[in-house]
This record gives structure tokens, C-alpha cells and sequence, in this order.
């Protein structure tokens, strides 16, 4: 059995055009807004219409005889059915619509209706030289011209050609190089040189050489059209010649029952080629997390240092309301508590940190400066920048929104990570021991001023006044008011130093949870939004290249 198939007589079909038609479909939700609408409507049409075909009953081949006007379709249409009919005459343009011709007693009206052809024709068999039961199974559409002056009747050309399973280009000596034929249908329909046959009518009016030459001269132009193997059949409606061939031809595509399955395999080939241009060959580096310089430039949005200066100086002021003189101990009480204008600290009422965000929203903190917000847009792009490297400018400009958010709602997350990452940490044991010693000397120095001040009374009173114990020439109770102020006050000197380094390592500490929380903001905000955009991109230069090989 002699095949159509041309340029591909070698490669087989091994993904059903169903699936290649549901890998594309996916490969365009996967794309999404990323695949231009230029290339998307199209694909869109044939994944639709293979499942309309495909959906379709019976084992019908669809082959459309379409050319140029006076090229003799409506004749070779009537030469090849037995009867005439399709109307021909001398008037242009003769077919306004398409007319269909069925051999076979399969039913097909469900596809002639689903094709909108509404003139039909069922061929009898001829018992005596079974010429229908070769046939068997065709559908034959005789199409309006494709360059008719009616616009209408070229339009219903373009639609039905989008439709059919089988291409048979009928041309003449005199239009066969015509640029219509060749650049608007034939060069653009070259995917499917499977399912085409070109046909040189009127064959009968030129000498054994002059079919030789135009045959030649056309395969030539076809070759340039994208299909280098194509066979061109000479024929005459009038006379009958080359008939019996176009019949064999039709008769191997019926039979092979795969002209529909190449079809719509083709236009889903070159669909997804179509969008393939659209997606980047390889993949740019993902990154594995955000840098540290995104996470430093978060932090500062943020207002991380004015808070890590809040904790430092609070615990300053703890500590010394702690560890400081007792005496003077007040006077740190009156001071402003740095983290609770920031509302970032539990009061004394109860109310916790997470109920004012709830209550409020946000923290105090100060909105970012702009040299803030210019740092995180330098680092939003440099990440933006790292991942879209290589890819086409659609996809480019979705990393780099995914990696540049709402700034509102960035601020916001910032904030409430903020709010929620906690600023308390143990209570040093030192302050404690200070404390404790503080009490003490206070107590001694109270000792020592009562003391002092009892002895001064008896003698005030004029009452014997008894001798305290001394050091020297130091009583006890001298000792005891001086040692004590003045321990007290070293006491506190030193606990302030002491308070200066721990300070500096609760600042740290806090500064570690401030990265990691940032980290984690900056990971689910932009660098997971960036991989998502690149893990698309895989995915759907992965269903394209299926939907191209499979």
C-alpha cells in the first residue's frame, strides 16, 4: 500500500493524539499568563477540536479538495464521486459553500454536522467494479475557492481546511506557483506534508514535456515550501487522466484509518512548537534560600536595629533597676521603657505583644527610611536577576515580581514578624546575686546611720553616751554608713560595666532570632514565590517538549 506520509515515512506516532492534546492543555495552565495569547488561542482551538474529533463515532477520513478559482475542484470533485455533484460553470466564483460526498454506510452525520457541512452525498457502490468500496469510509468536501472575490466563501474555506483530516491542493498550469496557494496555505500547513496531496489539474492541455517540466518546477516550489518529498499527481477531470492514481491515493489514507490521528497530531506539533519558542531551553540557577544581604536589608525595612537598640538599652535599664544603689534606684523608673513605645512588650496589665498586633495591627515602629527601601529593592532585584537569567522576557518579568511583592504587604509581614519573635530571654543570675548584695550593704548602711543617729540623740539628750567600737580611730557605725554608700556605689559601677556586655550579647542573641524569622519571611514571601515561577517554567518546557517528541 502506497502511503501519503512524505517527510516522515519513518516516524512513528507513539503518543495518541488524545494525550498529546491533554499534555498540551496542561503545559497551558502550567504557562499560564507567561505564554502570549498570540500563540495560546490557537492551541487552545486545537486541543478543543481534537477532543471534538476524537470524540466523534466512526472511522470516517475527512479529505477537502481545495484550490484557487478555475482550478477544476468541482470538476475532479464530480470525475472522482461518478456524478455530477458539485455545479460547474463558466461563472466565478461556482462553489459558495462546501459539499460533501460519503462513500461507505457508516453514518456520518454527526461528523458532517460537527464539520457544519450542509450539502451531502452518499456515493452507491458499484457491485460490478467496486470502485466505492475502495473508498470505503471517505468523506470527500468539494471547498469554496480560497481566493474567490466573496469574502464569505474564502472564509468558509479557511474554517473547513482547519477541520479536515486530509489535504488535496488541486492547481493548474497556470496558478500552480501562485503566492496565495503556496505562502497562506501550503508553507503554513507544511507540518502536515503527511496528509498532503498536491494535484495538477488540466494536465491534459499541456504535451507529455510540458507535464514533465510543471511538475517538476512545482515540486520544486513545494520542496521550498517546507515539503521536499511531496508527489505530484498530473490529472484531467475531462479526460480521466491521473484519476485512477488520486483514487489510490485517497484509497491508502482511508484505509490506513490514521489520517485523522496525523492531522491533529500535527497541529498539536506545531502548536506546541509555537509556545515552545516562548519558554527558555534550560533552567536558571534556583536559589536554595534567600542571601544574606536580602535577609540584612528585610531586617532593616523592618526597623530590626531600632529594636535590637530598644532590647540593649532596656536590659541596661533592668539591670540597673536591678543591680543599681538601691537609693537611687527610682530614678531608672522614670526613664521612658524603650520597647513598650515600640509596643513590643508585655505591660503590666497583662496585655501580651501578640494582643496589641491583634488589637492594632502593627507595631511602633518607624515606617522605612527610603535608603531602607532602596536596599531591599537592590536585593529583590539581584535576586530577581540570578534567577531569570536566560529566560524569555514574559517569564523574566514574572520573577521579578514574584521577588518584588506589594510593598504594603511586605512591610506588614516584616512587622508582625517582628511582633512576634520574643525579646525576653532568662533573667541573668548575677543580677540577682548584685541585688542581693546591694540589699545588704543598704542595710548596712542604714545600720551604721541608725547607729549614728541613736548616739547622737543620748548625747543631744544629755544621757551617757556609750563608746562604739572602732577601727583606728573609725567607729563601727562610721564604717558602717561610709563602707556601705560607698560599696553600694562601686557595687553599682560595676554592674552597670557588667551590664554593658551582657547587653551587647542579649542584642545578639536577639539579632539571631530576628535573621531567622526574616529568613523565613523572606524564604515564603519571595524565594519560594521565585522557585514556584522557575518550577512552572520546567514544568512547562517539559510538556512541550512531550507534546513535540511523544
Amino acid at each position: 500500500m502506497t502511503s501519503i506520509l512524505r517527510r516522515r515515512t519513518t516516524e512513528e506516532t507513539t503518543l495518541p493524539a488524545t494525550e498529546r492534546a491533554r499534555i498540551l492543555a496542561e503545559a497551558l495552565q502550567t504557562g499560564g499568563a507567561e505564554l502570549s495569547e498570540q500563540a495560546v488561542a490557537p492551541a487552545r482551538r486545537i486541543v478543543n477540536q481534537t477532543r471534538e474529533r476524537t470524540a466523534l463515532v466512526g472511522t470516517h477520513t475527512v479529505v477537502a479538495l481545495a484550490g484557487a478559482t478555475g482550478s477544476g475542484k468541482s470538476s475532479t470533485f464530480n470525475a472522482l464521486v461518478g456524478e455530477d455533484v458539485s455545479r460547474v460553470g463558466a461563472r466565478r466564483p461556482t462553489t459558495s459553500t462546501a459539499s460533501a460526498a460519503v462513500w461507505g454506510d457508516d453514518p456520518a452525520t454527526p461528523l458532517l454536522d460537527w464539520l457544519g457541512v450542509g450539502a451531502r452525498h452518499r456515493v452507491a457502490t458499484d457491485p460490478v467494479h467496486g470502485r466505492a468500496a475502495d473508498l470505503d469510509g471517505l468523506v470527500l468536501l468539494d471547498l469554496p475557492d480560497f481566493d474567490s472575490r466573496t469574502q464569505s466563501h474564502r472564509a468558509e474555506a479557511d474554517r473547513v481546511l482547519q477541520l479536515v483530516d486530509v489535504f488535496v491542493w488541486v492547481t493548474d498550469p497556470q496558478k500552480y506557483a501562485d503566492a496565495r496557494l503556496h505562502d497562506d496555505y501550503i508553507q503554513v500547513l507544511s507540518e502536515h506534508d503527511a496528509v498532503t496531496v498536491v494535484v495538477l489539474n488540466h494536465a491534459d492541455r499541456l504535451s507529455a514535456e510540458g507535464v514533465q517540466q510543471c511538475t517538476a518546477d512545482l515540486r520544486r516550489i513545494l520542496a521550498d515550501d517546507g515539503i521536499p518529498a511531496a508527489e505530484v499527481i498530473p490529472t484531467s477531470a475531462r479526460t480521466g487522466l491521473g484519476l485512477d492514481v488520486l483514487q489510490q491515493r485517497l484509497a491508502a489514507a482511508v484505509s490506513s484509518r490514521t489520517a485523522a490521528e496525523r492531522r491533529l497530531t500535527g497541529d498539536l506539533r506545531a502548536s506546541a512548537e509555537e509556545l515552545r519558542a516562548e519558554v527558555g531551553s534550560s533552567d536558571p540557577r534556583i536559589p536554595d534560600g534567600p542571601s544574606d544581604e536580602l535577609v540584612a536589608a528585610l531586617g532593616r525595612a523592618a526597623g530590626v536595629p531600632v529594636v535590637l537598640e530598644a532590647v540593649e538599652r532596656d536590659y541596661r535599664r533592668e539591670a540597673a533597676q536591678t543591680t543599681g544603689w538601691p537609693f537611687t534606684r527610682w530614678g531608672h523608673a522614670l526613664r521612658p521603657d524603650p520597647l513598650k513605645r515600640l509596643r513590643l512588650k508585655d505591660n503590666d496589665l497583662g496585655i501580651q505583644a501578640t494582643d496589641v498586633r491583634r488589637t492594632i495591627g502593627r507595631s511602633s515602629l518607624p515606617p522605612p527610611t527610603p535608603a531602607a527601601r532602596a536596599s531591599v529593592d537592590l536585593a529583590t532585584r539581584h535576586l530577581a536577576d540570578v534567577a531569570s537569567q536566560g529566560l524569555p522576557t514574559r517569564w523574566a518579568d514574572a520573577v521579578h515580581r514574584a521577588a518584588a511583592p506589594e510593598d504594603n504587604d511586605l512591610v506588614d509581614s516584616l512587622d508582625q514578624t517582628v511582633l512576634e519573635v520574643p525579646l525576653r530571654a532568662r533573667r541573668p543570675v548575677w543580677w540577682s546575686v548584685l541585688n542581693g548584695l546591694q540589699w545588704l550593704l543598704a542595710l548596712v548602711a542604714l545600720g551604721g546611720l541608725a547607729w549614728l543617729l541613736v548616739l547622737m540623740g543620748l548625747g543631744w539628750a544629755q544621757l551617757p553616751v556609750p563608746e562604739p567600737p572602732t577601727v583606728g580611730i573609725l567607729p563601727y557605725p562610721l564604717l558602717m554608713l561610709v563602707g556601705g554608700i560607698l560599696l553600694g556605689l562601686l557595687l553599682a559601677a560595676l554592674g552597670r560595666a557588667v551590664a554593658r556586655a551582657g547587653a551587647r550579647r542579649r542584642r545578639d542573641g536577639i539579632g539571631r532570632r530576628f535573621d531567622a524569622a526574616i529568613h523565613d519571611v523572606a524564604q515564603e514571601r519571595l524565594v519560594s514565590e521565585v522557585q514556584a515561577v522557575l518550577a512552572r517554567h520546567a514544568r512547562t518546557r517539559e510538556l512541550l517538549d512531550q507534546a513535540i517528541k511523544g
